[in-house]
This record gives C-alpha cells, sequence and structure tokens, in this order.
C-alpha cells in the first residue's frame, strides 16, 4: 500500500472544518474493518484512510503546523500500513475495569510471541507477526501491531461465500474464533489490491 504523504491531508487550517464529516466516514469504515475475537480481543484492519484520520488527529491535537513535524508523523503512521501481499492490523486487548488491568494483561504475556493469532481460510492458517517493541518480560502493552501474509492463491477464496474465512485466537487459556463476515471480507481484498491510488 503506497505510503501517505504531506499531499494526501487535509491543511490544519481546513481540518478543523470538515473533521466531523471526515470523522463520521471513518467511523463507518472501521465498523467494516474491526472484528472482536472472543470478550478480550479486538482488531481493527488498517488501511490508507485509517490512518490518514489517526495523522490528522495527531496534527489536530498537537497544533502541528511544521512540514517537517508532519512528516515525522508521516513516517511514524506509514509503517502501520500493510506491505505487498499482507494484512495490517492494530490488535487491542481490552479490559474495561481498571482494578484488573494488571492481572488481565499479565495473563497475555507471550501473546506477540508464537503462533497466537491467525486468519483461517478453509482449513488453513496464516500467523499474525507481531511487531516488537510492545512487551518486555514483565510487562505488556495493551495495543500491538499484527501483520498477517496472505498467499496470493487464498484471494479468489476469500471472495467464495462457500469458503469459511476466520480469525483465530490461541493464547494460553484463551481461544476463540469468529467469522469474518462479507463486509471485512471485501475490505481485506481491497487491500490486497491497493496500489495507493
Amino acid at each position: 500500500m503506497t505510503p501517505l504523504t504531506a499531499a494526501d491531508l487535509i491543511p490544519y487550517a481546513e481540518y478543523e472544518q470538515v473533521r466531523q464529516a471526515f470523522r463520521q466516514q471513518v467511523i463507518a469504515l472501521k465498523q467494516r474493518r474491526r472484528l472482536s475475537v472472543g470478550h478480550r480481543i479486538t482488531l481493527v484492519f488498517e488501511n490508507r484512510e485509517t490512518i490518514r484520520f489517526q495523522i490528522q488527529e495527531m496534527i489536530r491535537a498537537e497544533r502541528i503546523v511544521d512540514a517537517l513535524k508532519v512528516q515525522y508523523e508521516l513516517d511514524v503512521y506509514n509503517h502501520l500500513l500493510p506491505a505487498p501481499g499482507e494484512l495490517s492490523a492494530t490488535l487491542f486487548i481490552e479490559i474495561t475495569d481498571e482494578a484488573d488491568i494488571k492481572a488481565e494483561l499479565d495473563a497475555f504475556q507471550g501473546i506477540d510471541r508464537g503462533e497466537t493469532v491467525a486468519i483461517q481460510v478453509g482449513s488453513e492458517r496464516t500467523f499474525g507477526l507481531f511487531e516488537g517493541g510492545h512487551s518486555k518480560e514483565d510487562k505488556i502493552s495493551a495495543v500491538h501491531v499484527v501483520r498477517f501474509p496472505i498467499p496470493r492463491a487464498w484471494a479468489p477464496r476469500l471472495t467464495s461465500d462457500s469458503e469459511p474465512v476466520s480469525l483465530v485466537m490461541q493464547h494460553g487459556a484463551y481461544r476463540a474464533a469468529v467469522a469474518v463476515p462479507p463486509a471485512m471480507r471485501a475490505e481485506w481484498l481491497a487491500d490486497l489490491n491497493d496500489e495507493g491510488t
């Protein structure tokens, strides 16, 4: 997926005027790209629009107008875009009760190592590759970046209504699977075919 550039962004001075409409569009987009796997894990599959929104919001929050600082934000967020032949997602460990945060997060130690999250098509799986730097031996982040390499032969299978597609999570006692709805499968195909235009 082609990285975003400054030309893709709405200038800081104009963004506030269009923010509400843009935000509503991205919320609708993320609904098609968000899927919970069990009661604690949610994945949001990223594309140019979801990342563009994150950059716009960061520029707005930090009141960034300097071109070099805008480029820094572009560099930081562009790494979340999927490379050719892969899907990229932000994985959230969702814990709502503050009293349980440490114990619940500790149960997910090691989630970013080994074959813990997968996309399954039929009986075949491709396992997510976690970006490093989000956990230590004694501490884990509630947010991770996961990349899924997608075999080229899977593209026609993702369009088939007769082919079951699911997200699968297996880590310690946490075992969950969820069917991937047609709208998300369509989003995935668009990502895999995206040339950045």
